[in-house]
């Protein structure tokens, strides 16, 4: 090994300790890790390492990426990593910031609120397709009662949405042959679903008993945390990046970095590129032997209308911590414009005021537009397919993605 390989193995070594040691002073911030256990081990043996001590850490890493040796994708990548890292360790030592800069800091984007005049828009088509008596939200939930799954079926359902998607996921993406994803069905979470990425091309899928409320999100579920999502996603870049080209820093994710924003925008748009569009009534068929039956056609205009709220969460962040505003008046501005009912309202405002969560939504809400808007960008001759294969074997950041678009 030459001195140039010792230097880059180290740098990437001491970036790995350092997300550890983060994850050490901050429950949740180590969304997967599935690299050498000696590493744990040293941490968990360690004591505590003061917060501001371990941003300094990220400053040196960063600063020392130049003279690493290190591929210059590899050093925007880890550059972008370790200026969220070195944010995160500062608000973890009680730094006070403004939450736009938190947020390109953790991110690598800007942010701004969105415009109820388009919420409006979607309201009045969603009035349209479920006309009834009562006020659109009163008529929405209803519509959601019709549509739910038991929590006693829901597990089942899963399971037959992702085994027709997981044949077709291998065939567009190449998947590695021993790769396997395990559901289960949980009580009581404040997600509707979370994947859990153990290494070795396995993950693991709990859903919330909750998340069958409506046939329409079930298909969304399965796509955005298996079948090509977040599962898919962990795999080919474990098999290309990790196995065949030696990128330790794959082994580790973490949360509230550009890594996350661009993940979470590939899963929420994994839907788009498989199944795709008439996905509802791709999925109808394939639930109706189950015994579970539903308008798929009128399932997937609903999601897709109630999808063109999503950005007031992102709204919500900003007010309370850009504007300042109070948590009942965000709670009102949550039911009006998503439909809400008030404790789903108020359980958002406490998800959007956690330490650790606090900008996390950002990731849904800018990553879904950006990945959204670079895929719809591809060239003549690209299909969908082939552009969204990129996103899940390169290290993309959403600079990168902004440049291909032309942004600033």
């Amino acid at each position: 090994m030459t001195a140039g390989e010792n230097r880059s193995e180290g740098i990437v070594r001491e970036y790995l300790l350092l997300g550890l040691r983060l994850g050490a002073s901050m429950d949740g911030f180590v969304d997967s890790w599935f690299g050498d256990p000696a590493l744990t081990r040293k941490v968990e043996a360690e004591s505590p390492v003061a917060p501001a001590e371990l941003a300094r850490h990220a400053t040196r890493l960063r600063a020392e990426l130049p003279d690493s040796g290190l591929d210059p994708t590899r050093q925007r990548y880890l550059s972008a990593q370790l200026t969220a890292l070195e944010c995160a360790a500062l608000r973890i030592a009680g730094t006070r910031m403004p939450f736009l800069q938190e947020v390109r800091c953790y991110f690598d984007v800007d942010i701004s609120a969105g415009d109820p005049g388009q919420y409006a828009a979607a309201h009045d088509e969603l009035a349209e397709l479920l006309p009834g008596r009562g006020d659109l939200k009163t008529r929405l939930d209803a519509y959601y009662e019709r549509n739910r799954i038991p929590a006693d079926r829901l597990g089942r359902a899963v399971q037959r949405v992702s085994d027709e998607l997981r044949p077709r996921a291998r065939a567009l993406f190449g998947l590695p042959a021993a790769e396997r994803v395990d559901y289960e069905v949980v009580h009581g979470k404040p997600w509707n679903a979370f994947n859990r990425y153990l290494g070795g091309f396995h993950s693991k899928v709990a859903l919330d008993d909750r998340a069958g409320h409506a046939i329409a999100a079930l298909p969304i579920l399965v796509t955005h945390e298996a079948y090509p999502g977040h599962h898919t996603d962990h795999c080919l870049k474990e098999a290309g990046l990790v196995v065949e080209r030696g990128h330790a820093e794959q082994l580790i994710t973490l949360v509230n970095t550009p890594q996350c924003l661009i993940a979470e925008g590939t899963a929420e748009r994994a839907h788009t590129v498989l199944p795709g569009a008439g996905w509802g009534a791709w999925v109808a068929e394939i639930l109706a032997a189950e015994g579970i039956h539903n308008d798929g056609d009128l399932a997937e205009r609903v999601l897709t209308l109630v999808r063109r709220l999503l950005p007031a969460r992102q709204d919500a962040a900003i007010l309370l911590h850009d504007r300042g505003a109070d948590p009942d008046e965000v709670v009102g501005y949550l039911e009006r414009w998503l439909l809400l009912p008030d404790e789903r309202a108020r359980h958002m405002v406490d998800f959007l005021t956690d330490p650790l969560w606090r900008a996390y939504t950002v990731t849904y809400i800018e990553g879904d537009r950006l990945v959204g808007e670079w895929l719809a960008a591809r060239p003549a001759h690209e299909s969908a397919a082939e552009r969204y294969l990129r996103l899940l074997r390169e290290p993309l950041l959403p600079s990168d993605l902004r440049r291909e678009l032309g942004e600033t």
